[in-house]
């Protein structure tokens, strides 16, 4: 007989075991909407938990909306629903107001902030996707904070996410982020309606997004959010399919973050696997190979040894494939070694095989990669299993 396990007992996570986190923030919380401006105070309190966290060595990213709420404010538009241009337009005023705020409230603590605006092709299209999860990488190294928002100035409604929550999801698996932090203006999942059923029970933890979680979504609240439950349980699939831990918690109080700290109100989306795994069995199972690169023995010895592939270990190129594409290893017995997702173009990878690293930048003109499959992106084992 199987035990069920009851979400209102568990052990929940803790926020000091993850490494790499993103915090998404709406726009109810970050503008007020009578005075059409941020909340100040509010947004200093965040930037402090923010700050508390990347001190302890955390990695932070921040989904910020807002830009299109504060560029009506700084043209002063009328209210009422805008015509899609004039959302573009009044975007194109409020990212720049948007991206000094961050960079003012993160620069108060030492902190520098790059701001990266997305689209949905930029998480779907594979090349433009890996640009953005290098250029993201790189701003984390440098320990700056990437604020992330939807390129609303140039997103149209046929080819928008139509909320931070989903992008957000896809900007945490882009970036193999641990945890996804919804900030809300509800504290996490009801088993019913809160608002019509007082004897409505939050749900602490979710292990899995089930039908049953499904039903309990609910609708949008306020007249700055896009979102409602129903895209935080979407954007909890997202993320926790690969391998990101996702919570929901009010962002109404002052230094939420720190809130979830102390153990405060919120729900927990769990998931069995980690980014690095789930990624890799993304890379494994799901992907159909492009092409072969064949490696040294040297190289081999290097893989296993959990090294990335440099182009100098690569002997021989096979296929038509594209920069992101996947591509099987061989040893040169011509036995798989693992599959990866290659940098360079086929005929990039041909002109610099057997190269080594400073001859890339003279045969290619530039710089480029200096691996031909990072270790994050290649899988050790025959048919892509995991080693």
């Amino acid at each position: 007989m199987t035990t069920k396990i009851d979400p209102f007992t568990m052990a929940r996570p803790e926020l000091k075991n993850f490494r790499r986190i993103v915090v998404k923030v709406g726009s109810s919380l970050l503008i007020d909407s009578d005075a059409g401006e941020v909340r100040a105070s509010w947004l200093a309190a965040l930037a402090a938990d923010l700050a508390k966290l990347h001190g302890e060595g955390r990695e932070l990213l921040v989904v910020s909306s807002g830009s299109i709420a504060l560029g009506r404010s700084r043209l002063k538009l009328p209210r009422g629903t805008l015509k899609l241009e004039e959302s573009q337009a009044a975007a194109a005023v409020g990212q720049i107001a948007l991206a000094r705020i961050w960079s003012e409230v993160l620069g108060h603590h030492e902190i520098g902030a790059g701001q990266v605006l997305v689209t949905l092709q930029d998480t779907e299209e594979r090349r433009r996707y890996l640009n953005a999860r290098s250029t993201i990488a790189k701003l984390l190294e440098w320990r700056a904070v990437p604020v992330i928002n939807e390129n609303d100035t140039v997103a149209t409604n046929e080819i928008r996410y139509g909320d931070n929550d989903r992008l957000a999801a896809r900007v945490a698996t882009m970036a193999s982020a641990d945890l996804l932090i919804l900030l809300s203006d509800i504290d996490g999942l009801y088993d019913a309606p809160p608002g019509s059923n007082p004897d409505a029970k939050l749900v602490p933890i979710v292990e899995s997004v089930t039908s049953e979680i499904e039903a309990m979504a609910g609708a949008a609240e306020s007249e700055l959010s896009r979102g409602g439950m129903h895209t935080k349980i979407e954007a909890a699939k997202i993320a926790t399919t690969a391998g990101t831990h996702m919570l929901i918690a009010s962002g109404k109080i002052t230094h939420p973050l720190q809130a979830i700290s102390d153990g405060g109100r919120c729900t927990w989306f769990l998931t069995p696997a980690n980014p690095v795994t789930a990624r890799k069995r993304w890379i494994a199972g799901s992907l159909e190979p492009k092409g072969t690169l064949t490696i040294d023995a040297g190289a081999v010895n290097a893989l296993r040894a959990g090294k990335s592939l440099l182009p100098a270990g690569v002997i021989r190129v096979d296929g038509q494939f594209a920069r992101g594409d996947a591509v099987v290893v061989r040893g040169p017995d011509t036995r798989e070694v693992g599959r990866g997702l290659v940098a360079y173009d086929a005929e990039d990878a041909e002109k610099i095989k057997g190269r080594s690293s400073p001859d890339v930048m003279i045969i290619l003109g530039t710089s480029g990669r200096a691996e031909m499959i990072h270790r994050d992106d290649l899988v050790i084992g025959p048919g892509g299993t995991f080693s």
